[in-house]
């Protein structure tokens, strides 16, 4: 046999196989040789018995040409839609790309604010109070709110975003307008009574400087005014330095020492009156924190505002301990008796006592409302 004979027999042979896959398979892509182009088509496939009915599918024979064409899209400007939901805490709410670059901490940035002081907590109290002897030195044997003038707390701050959510900043801040109150309740004789003292000075400024962290909560707030207010909380810790200058505490009062109606004494020390206690003030360093939450918004030009409310602990205001006491006494004149005119007179001195680690001392808390500038770079 010719060797053309054998590969048309191996020919005959392949093309039986060859043929029937293209029955079983129908081809969707031939080639005509005829015609220059390509030609597609669709073949059609019989339902399947065994399929659901209501999911069964017949499709006709068709070309490309004649389906139908997909429609055309539509092209959407502007500011992308938000995605998630407040309903719901497992999306997070983002913004379009203005309102999240407007209201994001970029960079370091410095801040200055001023606010008003609501409220502020504390009192002072004389730690001597339990010493022998102490009703001798005029000062607040009750606890004495503090006296408050207009207070405005100014604080500066720098500071940086950490990311889209938190930033950290270091500030320092300047409280005055407080002072030693104007009145105080001090012992009489150390068995329960009191007697109403005058006071003067013992200005108080606290110089608090402190590391703050706030968190943005926008994640779970989602828009505010559509987008244009972001609010935060934030907290903080550090080193206050409250000072009190000196002040000085006056009782008025007439204390007998010899009862009244025996004779006079002459040159016997018989009374005490106009108590003048001399307080040295003192700064003492305290451990300090802060609570803090607001909003922020934009006013152009790179610079934010934050209107905040904010809680500061400063620790404790605390004197020297050195009291210097002044006091007249009265002595008898042999004259009559006690309590009749003229049978006392005032000595020709004063007497003086020095007394040390003798302190009166008070915790210090603010309430403020403020408004921040923060300039970002």
């Amino acid at each position: 046999m010719k060797k053309s004979g054998i590969f048309a027999l191996f020919a005959a042979l392949l093309g039986v196989p060859v043929g029937a896959a293209f029955g079983a398979y129908p081809s969707y892509v031939v080639y005509n040789s005829g015609t220059p182009n390509y030609q597609q088509a669709v073949q059609p496939v019989a339902p399947n018995p065994l399929a659901n009915p209501i999911n069964a599918q017949y499709i006709p024979a068709n070309t490309v040409a004649n389906m139908p064409a997909a429609a055309n899209p539509t092209r959407v400007t502007g500011d992308l839609p938000r995605v998630g939901s407040n309903a719901t805490t497992t999306m997070r709410q983002y913004y379009e790309p203005s309102t999240y670059d407007r209201l994001s901490d970029s960079g370091l940035y410095v801040g200055i604010s001023a606010g008003y002081n609501m409220t502020s907590n504390g009192s002072m109290f004389a730690n001597y109070s339990n010493q022998p002897n102490a009703y001798f030195v005029p000062g607040a044997f009750k606890n004495a709110p503090y006296k408050r003038n207009t207070i405005i707390p100014l604080q500066l701050s720098v500071g940086a975003a950490i990311n889209s959510d938190f930033r950290v900043d270091f500030s320092y801040t300047r409280y005055s307008g407080l002072s030693y109150p104007d009145r105080v309740e001090t012992s009489t004789d150390g068995a329960g009574g009191f007697v109403t003292a005058t006071a003067t000075g013992g200005a108080i400024t606290s110089n608090t400087t402190m590391l703050n962290v706030y968190y943005n909560l926008d994640s779970y707030t989602g828009t505010l005014a559509g987008g244009s207010i972001r609010p935060y909380i934030g907290a903080g810790v550090g080193i206050a330095l409250n000072t009190i200058s000196d002040y000085v505490v006056y009782d008025g009062s007439f204390y007998s020492e010899v009862q009244n109606g025996i004779p006079s004494p002459a040159g016997v020390l018989t009374a005490i009156s106009d108590i003048y206690a001399y307080h040295a003030g003192g700064t003492t360093e305290n451990l300090a924190y802060m609570l803090e939450g607001g909003v922020s918004t934009e006013l152009g030009g790179g610079i934010l505002m934050d209107i905040f409310v904010k809680y500061s602990g400063l620790g404790r205001v605390q004197t020297s301990g050195s009291i210097v006491v002044s006091q007249t006494e009265w002595l008898g004149t042999g004259a009559g008796n006690i309590g009749d005119a003229g049978a006392e007179a005032p000595a020709p001195y004063d007497s003086v006592f020095h007394y040390t680690n003798w302190f009166e001392s008070g915790q210090l808390g603010m309430v403020d409302l403020g408004i921040r500038l923060r300039l970002q770079f």
